[in-house]
């Protein structure tokens, strides 16, 4: 199993790269080969159809949509801006639906989030969702979301909390088994 990680946060600080460092080794304890990417490798412009018109799809959104297409599923964590996605996250899922074939379509993904505050980011999450699965994605039922998170992790970048990482880690092996099942299918 070949997994895409993504943290779709800019900060170098962010809560979401360090929780997505923590699902990406969960997943490889699994068994999982996790290709870990950095959002800022896939600077693009905003979406304009008359660009695109113009100069075809930016370098950035092919990269992003190759390293996707290697895969056969996906790591995403996402912070939450004003009760959304990312206007950069969803700005690069805007150019990845004018790729012919559509890089997302038929993937997996699961999706995480963790924020300073009491509900971990998980309306962005719901948000979120709903791009990725109008595009043909496979969004796991069940999201990871870690609130509070200015107090979850340790110093070398795990959760304290022995139980979410008891839960987190069952939640990885969930979304690695269903994810087998769909790439074998090759849907």
């Amino acid at each position: 199993m070949r997994l895409f990680a993504l943290a779709a946060s800019l900060r170098q600080a962010s809560l979401n790269r360090k929780l997505l460092h923590v699902a990406a080794g969960l997943a490889r304890r699994h068994g999982a080969e996790v290709d870990v990417a950095e959002f800022r490798e896939f600077t693009m412009p905003y979406f304009d159809a008359d660009l695109q018109a113009r100069d075809g799809i930016p370098e950035a959104a092919q990269a992003l949509g190759r390293r996707i297409l290697a895969a056969d599923g996906m790591l995403l964590a996402s912070p939450e801006y004003n009760y959304s996605l990312p206007g950069h996250l969803k700005n690069a899922i805007d150019w990845l639906s004018r790729i012919r074939p559509v890089p997302i379509r038929g993937k997996s993904a699961l999706v995480m989030s963790a924020s300073t505050g009491p509900i971990g980011g998980i309306r962005g999450l719901w948000q979120l969702r709903i791009p990725l699965e109008g595009l043909g994605m496979f969004v796991h039922p069940d999201m990871y979301i870690v609130p509070h998170g200015n107090d979850a992790f340790a110093a070398d970048g795990g959760l304290k909390d022995p139980k979410a990482v008891e839960r987190f880690d069952a939640l990885v092996r969930d979304y690695l088994s269903a994810a087998s099942a769909l790439a074998r299918r090759g849907v």
